[in-house]
């Protein structure tokens, strides 16, 4: 009976309150008949509301929570020491598994734990990357001038990514923005290997003719980076179209005020949280998926757009483009006022340019990401470890 060991960060409890993931997110192509979810945290999820990501197989939850107390220590020399003593539970949980591989999602405290059940039991791991952590990191300070106590925490989880990357067997980023932080660091054995979507729930938009009032959609984190300001204004010389939005962080209080200082309140919709099953067929009902992202990445969200066949309103960030988004299937404007506008209204205005953009975006996005394509290409990777067990 094939078992697999998902060592993640994340706090699972928090990913069942958004639904954000689709079924069998942690065992795709349904390879394995035993699956165990190892989270770096105290996180105390319930298993039956996790079943669903696991495809029919059983589900074991265990926990090694992190130590955030070895974070720049000092002396520095000692890292290493004191991580693998904080990693020894985290190995004996592995041996009482016996899994024939592990997959890490990211690269934290569980890709470092991966690797020393690697290095003391020899079952291999490979690891899901999801963001290049040279542009937009998770546990790093990215600033000019760093204080000591700054620069040894950088030092700290600079050592922590590298050794779980670089012992890898496999290390696959989920969009090719991420290649040369790994080719900084130095890892070999890579693979860009897109995100799985929810073919089960993502819908081909059929109909392409204007709902009344027309329908402009945005998803993502409401962060900074991603801040959908200047479609909400754009919004406001569009009287005819009501913009929903996706999502929730730390500028959505900010954005609900703007919605009302701008006096549109009335046409912004905010859903801080859709599961995403629901968030895939209500896609194919909207008329134009609009988007800012100053992320060096092609998002989920932006995949799901263009798997439905949605026209795509995107900015053109600053510094080097995303290679994923180039070509002639969605609109780039600057991150203004003035350019989602001139787009937004030309699509809304132009029945035929806006078909045949989804049109575009649909057919490029199968080509590339069909999640039936993406799936299969993560159940042969597993297959090929299995196939080397002794």
């Amino acid at each position: 009976m094939p078992r697999l060991l998902v060592v993640i960060p994340d706090r699972l409890s928090d990913i069942i309150a958004k639904g954000e993931l689709q079924p069998d997110y942690y065992n795709p192509g349904r390879v394995f008949d035993d699956v165990h979810i190892l989270m770096c945290n105290d996180d105390r999820p319930d298993p039956e509301a996790l079943k669903y990501l696991v495809g029919g197989a059983a589900l074991t939850l265990h926990n090694y929570p992190d130590d955030l107390n070895l974070v720049g220590r000092r002396p520095e020399w000692m890292t290493e020491w004191r991580l693998r003593r904080w990693a020894r539970g985290g190995v004996d949980i592995a041996r009482r598994i016996r899994p024939d591989l592990m997959r890490c999602h990211g690269a934290d405290w569980n890709t470092y734990l991966a690797s020393r059940i690697r290095a003391e039991l020899g079952i291999p791991y490979v690891v899901s990357l999801h963001i290049n952590a040279d542009v937009n990191p998770v546990r790093r300070y990215l600033k000019p001038q760093l204080s000591a106590a700054e620069a040894r925490h950088n030092r700290f989880y600079e050592h922590l990514e590298a050794t779980g990357l670089r012992n890898a067997d496999l290390v696959m980023p989920v969009y090719r923005p991420i290649l040369p932080y790994l080719k900084r660091l130095g890892v070999a054995r890579v693979e860009v290997c897109y995100n799985v979507l929810n073919g089960l729930h993502l819908k081909k938009k059929a109909d392409y003719r204007l709902h009344q009032p027309a329908r402009i959609v945005y998803v993502g984190r409401l962060l900074e980076e991603k801040n959908p300001e200047n479609i909400m204004r754009a919004l406001v010389r569009l009287p005819d179209a009501e913009l929903t939005i996706v999502g929730d962080g730390p500028i959505r209080p900010r954005l609900e005020q703007q919605a009302i200082d701008l006096g549109i309140s009335d046409r912004v919709i905010f859903r801080p949280a859709v599961a995403n099953d629901e968030l895939c067929e209500l896609l194919a009902e909207q008329d134009i998926f609009a988007v800012h992202t100053e992320y060096w990445e092609i998002s989920k969200s932006v995949l799901e757009a263009l798997l439905t066949g949605l026209p795509l309103v995107i900015n053109k960030r600053i510094g080097e483009p995303v290679p994923e988004l180039e070509g002639d299937f969605a609109v780039k404007v600057d991150n203004t006022e003035e350019e989602y506008f001139a787009a937004l209204h030309h699509l809304l205005h132009d029945d035929a340019a806006r078909g045949e953009l989804g049109q575009r975006a649909l057919a490029h996005a199968r080509a590339n990401w069909a999640p039936e394509v993406t799936e299969a290409k993560y159940a042969a990777i597993y297959r090929s470890f299995l196939g080397r067990r002794p």
